[in-house]
């Protein structure tokens, strides 16, 4: 029997819904919640990405501003918008729309947003809570995989869970946040000898390579979790993920499809992430 399908569209929508709710909560305290969205170049992901964002934010109720600069910005006129941003109280959010320019540091850029911003979670003070489990920003899209595991009510405890990939931004979190929840942690990437003799014995897999149907369902045990953050091409040009979709359902008990699965779950985190920024700031208002 195939596997179910997780369903990343409807969960989100209920996660957006319940945050609407809480927009609508601060609204009435007189706060409306800011994300600020810098967009550099004319990378045309990057514009589809923040299109999208701009879309949830409306859809929920926060207030958005997007800064659209030309890819020749300097990095120091790129690191002076961010700081006012920091200081600008009507924002609660701010994201800087990655890849950047060549003769941008990535790392500068966010080193330089206030970790009480950083809604994304990829400011180094929000890792370092994020890996001793103190309350911190939790990085979108592994956020968004542990919400619906939890949604489908997968039990995570013992259990043996291999992360194919390891980026700073989906593989190391998604990892972290599976270890909080005392799964038990396996770590692959492109230098793992014998990459299915790791898979095959795993209970759940997160797919993070970027490489289109990677994982086959020879490197899948029956009844295994799978969780599919690729976002590639197929051969004819059709949207597919890190997994051989068809072929792996049939083994898998649960499985996110590509499109549809993780991906509408990553801003919707964005999403919650800036409100709770939003009733953070509520807090120490009222607190001093």
């Amino acid at each position: 029997m195939a596997g179910k399908l997780i369903d990343g569209k409807a969960a989100a929508k209920e996660i957006r819904e319940e945050i609407k709710k809480e927009v609508d909560e601060l609204k009435a305290q007189g706060v409306v919640p800011g994300l600020a969205v810098i967009l550099v170049g004319d990378d045309p992901a990057s514009h589809t990405y923040v299109r999208n964002k701009e879309k949830g934010c409306k859809e929920v109720g926060i207030h958005s501003e997007i800064y659209k600069y030309p890819a020749a910005i300097s990095e120091a006129e790129l690191l002076d918008k961010i700081r006012e941003l920091n200081e600008d109280k009507r924002i609660h959010g701010i994201l800087v729309q990655l890849p950047l320019p060549g003769h941008i540091s990535e790392s500068k850029v966010i080193d330089t947003i206030s970790p009480e911003k950083d809604v994304d979670g990829f400011h180094p003070v929000n890792v370092g809570k994020m890996v001793i489990g103190k309350e911190g920003f939790l990085p979108c899209t592994p956020y968004g995989i542990m919400k619906l595991l939890e949604r489908e009510q997968i039990d995570l405890q013992g259990k043996r869970a291999v992360v194919i990939g390891r980026s700073n931004i989906v593989g190391k979190p998604a990892g972290l946040l599976l270890l909080q929840r005392n799964a038990t942690v396996t770590y692959c990437h492109s230098k793992t000898e014998n990459l299915s003799y790791h898979t095959k014995q795993a209970d759940i897999i997160i797919a993070a390579v970027g490489k289109a149907k990677f994982l086959k369902a020879e490197d899948v045990k029956e009844g295994a979790v799978i969780v599919d953050v690729g976002m590639n091409r197929d051969e004819n040009g059709k949207l597919c993920g890190d997994v051989d979709f068809e072929s792996v359902r049939e083994k898998a008990s649960f499985i996110t499809p590509v499109p549809g699965g993780v991906g509408p779950m990553t801003i919707t985190m964005l999403l919650y992430n800036t409100v709770q920024s939003a009733k953070r700031m509520v807090k120490d208002r009222i607190s001093n």
